[in-house]
């Protein structure tokens, strides 16, 4: 994320001394940040949410253009699952869904290429979703890949294959393409002129990163705290909260970034309390002895993030837990994010 502001009109709003502002070149302070953490970890659902809280929103057209996509990651999370029933060796509680799933994979080529969801298509991915098995597959799906939004688009599934369907300001929040290179956004908020760059989170993509931090003040950065029993999608001996700690490591402790601010998004907080309670947080912390409960649980992940910070006494890790497509917890921890960073931009300003 890059911020570009005019320091006096921050200084002017929080009511600090103006006549101070006289030393300060009056040309706009640039400020540089990025958004970064690994694949899937919610910075492209941030970024969605910037865009509903200060840009009006999704406009109905803008919405329509996103239904293929709403089509295409249903398609996609009720063919992983079948896919890994297979795997699992998990039998239909119906054997007639078994022609369901030969139609399923019939269909779901054209349907996906020419962003379509036809009748027979839906009807059968519905028949298939209700299904016992296909149920009991969806509730391992710790042990294979499934975007997150799997249940939340099957659930709806009717709604979804409507010929009228628009997708939904939610929807659109929910629907995952994989981001490659950098996405960038404008948007006002606080007087402060906001440039959002959204990077790409899986390994292949992180060489792009590097040009874009020359002169960064601060970082936020993502982590997916319900992906604590999950495996890397490109690399599959790899939990994927180790790989967030491990890159969060190399960004914290970066000589680059000795002078730069760090929030620590702690998200998917909500899918985190769900699966807390039958998947113990000792699948990935062996050494955890505390309770698996949502408030223990998070307390210990984030001072494990927070120790990784060999420089605590001239650094200070912000860590906020979010929920990503939750835009009213969104609104409330980016406005307090906005406050650190007008105080930390007048503290190098000699203001604060």
């Amino acid at each position: 994320m890059m911020i570009k502001c005019l320091v006096s009109a921050a200084v002017e709003r929080e009511g600090y001394n103006t006549t101070a502002s006289s030393e300060v070149n009056t040309q706009a302070v640039l400020l540089t940040q990025e958004l970064l953490g690994a694949g899937e970890s919610g910075k492209s659902t941030i970024v969605k949410q910037m865009k509903i809280i200060h840009e009006d929103g999704y406009s109905e057209e803008e919405c329509k253009q996103y239904r293929a996509v709403v089509y295409s990651n249903t398609i996609q999370s009720i063919m992983a699952i079948i896919k890994a029933m297979a795997n699992l060796k998990i039998d239909y509680e119906e054997a007639a869904r078994a022609d369901d799933a030969r139609q399923l994979f019939a269909l779901s080529g054209a349907a996906e290429e020419q962003g379509i969801l036809p009748d027979d298509l839906s009807n059968a991915m519905q028949r298939l979703w209700g299904d016992g098995g296909v149920q009991g597959c969806f509730t391992r799906a710790r042990e294979y890949q499934l975007n997150d939004s799997a249940a939340y688009y099957l659930n709806d599934l009717e709604r979804i294959a409507k010929a009228d369907y628009i997708p939904t300001q939610q929807d659109v929040l929910r629907t995952r393409v994989k981001t490659t290179g950098i996405v960038e956004t404008h948007f006002t908020f606080k007087d402060l002129h906001f440039k959002m760059f959204d990077v790409g989170g899986q390994r292949s993509e992180r060489k792009k990163w590097i040009h874009c931090f020359e002169g960064v003040t601060a970082i936020i950065f993502c982590v997916a705290m319900s992906a604590y029993d999950l495996v890397l999608a490109e690399d599959e001996e790899m939990n994927r909260m180790h790989e967030s700690m491990k890159l969060f490591d190399s960004i914290c402790n970066n000589k680059w970034f000795t002078e730069t601010s760090i929030i620590l998004f702690l998200n998917k907080k909500d899918l985190f309390e769900k699966k807390i309670t039958h998947s113990p947080l000792t699948i990935c912390f062996p050494e955890y002895s505390g309770p698996n409960k949502f408030e223990e649980a998070q307390a210990y992940i984030q001072t494990k993030f927070e120790d990784l910070n060999k420089k605590k006494d001239t650094k200070e890790i912000y860590s906020h837990f979010t929920q990503a497509t939750d835009t009213k917890n969104v609104q409330f921890v980016f406005d307090a994010v906005t406050d650190v960073i007008i105080k930390n931009n007048l503290k190098d300003c000699g203001l604060f």
